[in-house]
């Protein structure tokens, strides 16, 4: 069970056998200087790392947790500072040493996997030499020796054909293989801890699985300590010994993985459970009901120092529905006749489906050793599918099964090498000056990478109203008020239309993308991945956003994703893609409950959490309010709602 106490308690058995703390965090005070003052991100917080061990910090967007992690290896950007605690690290107080000292331990002994691969890696440079340099930089290799290492880097990190991915630079690389790298780089020099800032979230379950296994090895085999930063409870309680709840700056609740899980304390927490999309398919329901999961014993663990969970003020915590799984069920003849997988041609066109995707074929040429010869490469082959109007269809598979290419064809971003995709009966390649300008209108994108769609140059402000002047749609007065009301649908408040994209956590970037969207109210939405940067509850919050919005506007929905526990929440209809070909489709139900290929069998086993052992005989009902959180405060006063956590989701203040 887990216990309050804000100071360490009695040493655990670990800690009476002589193994001390690898990491001590005490006390630990963070501040940001701003514009509109100084901003307590961290306040009183205590954790402790043992060799050997991994820990989860998990909590929402702007709670603290990267910027805990951040400060252990000096790494808070200019206007941050330690402005009280300590941090111990193999005995030794580092919290003031010099900063000469603090880089002798980055890389060689403090290692870091940062959570963004689209800005962390160099695009002038070959993914291999950027490795290289990370093993000569700690002394590890040098010459013929670290450019082989690094191939072995990459093949321990689940690249596949490592050797000829050394040589290729970073923009010919999917999401998920620059992360790999980046993961490569952060174990290069065997480090004692590892930092690992939402290492897979850019990863699909199999790719995060095979990645999560080898962290584990390391821990075991090397006695590498890891401090696992998530938003995905599921994962974390999987992976880590110990879990720490971070909320608004401070730690509410930390104990034993599955002793938290299973018998949650704070309100807070049990929100995070409610909404964890891996745990609430298996046991939370919405309203009345009972738990899916049968109730099984919880493995023990290891006695270690616990800390107090100091109490809440602020807003409450929004109340959050876990959705309920739509579609027929596999088991009706009919459903499965109506539902069946579209098998038409060129000619045929369905009047229910508003886009329809045709023997849809992407080559891209690949240059070899001599650089004037390029090799064709199917990334999407003869791929089919139809989108009924009003409907979700979700496209899952690994990183590199096409998935990302199928939507840039569907928004006209990419020509096919062949096939066809119809919007409401009319090839989108024919489209032309106006007729593209209204077809931009009604289909609009959400993309995977909240860094690299909003022009660092403009304000939210001007992010979200662009679309509208754009397109000429109302006055200034107008369109301000229509960018109010989408902050407030996005879980954002009005004040943030004066931030710019710098001064905001990559969740709450994602969700400014979401809602210049919406902006143009489209008929169709292409969600490539717009819900993986975002942390549990905010991610519960939108995918009710898009659900509400289906219902009410009778939006269509493509959606991207690696996440399959998400797909069972949203989708009608999903397909499974492996190496460009569609391997399996059907309703949502009939693939989670029937699967017929190994493939879809195998992705289905590697989503997060299913070999947590939940008790059965509790049901948290998320609809219900909850005026604890409402209720209480922080030593007596209230909570700053604008704490940011500026390196949440690597975002920056």
């Amino acid at each position: 069970m887990t216990t309050s106490t804000n100071t360490a308690a009695a040493p655990d058995a670990g800690s009476a056998a002589g193994n001390d703390p690898l990491l001590e965090i005490s006390d630990l005070e963070i501040t940001f200087g701003t514009t509109n003052g100084e901003v307590r991100a961290v306040r009183g917080a205590s954790l402790s790392v043992y060799p050997g061990e991994t820990v989860a910090i998990v909590g929402e967007s702007g709670s603290g947790k990267s910027t805990t992690a951040m400060s252990i290896a000096r790494l808070l950007p200019k206007n941050g500072s330690i402005t009280g605690g300590s941090i111990r690290f193999g005995g030794r107080d580092i919290t003031a040493v010099p900063t000469r000292e603090i880089l002798a331990l980055r890389g060689s002994e403090i290692g870091l996997v940062p959570q963004d691969p689209m800005s962390n890696l160099n695009p002038m440079w070959k993914v291999g030499a950027q490795i290289t340099e990370a093993l000569a930089a700690n002394g590890v290799a040098r010459g013929a020796k670290a450019r082989a290492r690094s191939v072995e880097l990459l093949e321990e990190a689940g690249l596949p054909d490592a050797a000829r991915r050394a040589n290729q630079y970073p923009h010919e690389f999917s999401g998920g293989m620059k992360q790999r790298a980046l993961i490569a780089m952060g174990l290069a020099a065997r480090p004692k801890l590892l930092i690992a800032d939402e290492p897979t979230s850019a990863l699909d379950v199999t790719v995060q699985q095979q990645i999560l296994d080898h962290l584990d090895t390391l821990t075991e085999e090397l006695g590498v300590a890891v401090l696992l930063i998530t938003h995905d409870l599921g994962l974390a309680a999987e992976r880590a010994q110990h879990l720490v709840v971070m909320y608004k700056g401070q730690i509410v609740e930390s104990g034993p993985a599955i002793e938290l899980l299973q018998n949650p304390q704070h309100p807070y927490t049990k929100r995070l459970i409610a909404a964890a999309p891996s745990l609430a398919s298996r046991r939370l329901v919405s309203g009345s009901g009972t738990p899916a999961a049968e109730e099984t014993d919880g493995a023990s663990a290891v006695q270690r120092p616990t800390y107090s969970a100091p109490k809440l003020s602020g807003p409450k915590v929004p109340s959050l529905t876990v959705s309920t799984p739509t579609g027929p069920t596999p088991t009706d003849p009919s459903t499965q006749a109506e539902h069946a997988g579209p098998q038409f041609g060129y000619g045929e066109v369905s009047s229910d489906a508003v886009i329809q995707v045709q023997d849809l074929t992407k080559e891209f040429p690949i240059r070899g050793n001599v650089p004037w010869k390029t090799t064709p490469f199917t990334a999407v082959d003869k791929v089919s599918f139809e989108i009924e109007r009003g409907t979700t269809t979700a496209i899952v598979g690994e990183s590199g099964s096409g998935k990302s290419t199928v939507a840039q064809m569907v928004l006209k971003l990419l020509e096919p090498t062949s096939g066809r995709v119809l919007f409401e009966g009319k090839d989108v390649t024919t489209y032309k000056g106006k007729e593209l300008k209204s077809l931009r209108r009604r289909v609009q994108p959400i993309f995977q990478n909240p860094y690299g769609t909003l022009d660092p140059m403009y304000s939210i402000y001007n992010t979200i109203e662009e679309p509208l002047r754009l397109h000429g749609i109302g006055d200034s007065k107008s369109r301000e008020a229509k960018v109010r009301d989408l902050l407030d649908k996005v879980a954002l408040p009005a004040e943030m239309m004066r931030r710019y994209p710098n001064e905001l956590s990559g969740g709450q970037r994602q969700r400014i993308a979401i809602a210049r969207a919406l902006a143009l109210d489209p008929e169709v939405v292409i969600c490539d991945e717009a819900v993986s940067a975002l942390d549990v509850l905010v991610q519960s919050q939108v995918l009710e956003l898009l659900n509400d919005l289906q219902s009410e506007l009778g939006l269509s929905y493509l959606f991207i994703t690696h996440d399959l526990a998400v797909v069972r929440q949203i989708a009608d209809r999903t397909l499974v893609m492996e190496k460009g070909k569609v391997v399996e489709q059907g309703t949502t139900d009939e693939v989670f409950h029937a699967p017929q290929q190994d493939y879809t069998k195998r992705l289905l086993a590697a989503i997060p959490g299913g070999s947590i052992p939940l008790a059965g005989s509790e049901t948290i009902d998320v609809d219900a309010p909850d005026a604890a959180v409402e209720d209480e405060q922080v030593d007596g006063s209230p909570q700053d709602d604008g704490v940011i956590d500026p390196f949440s989701e690597a975002g920056h203040v």
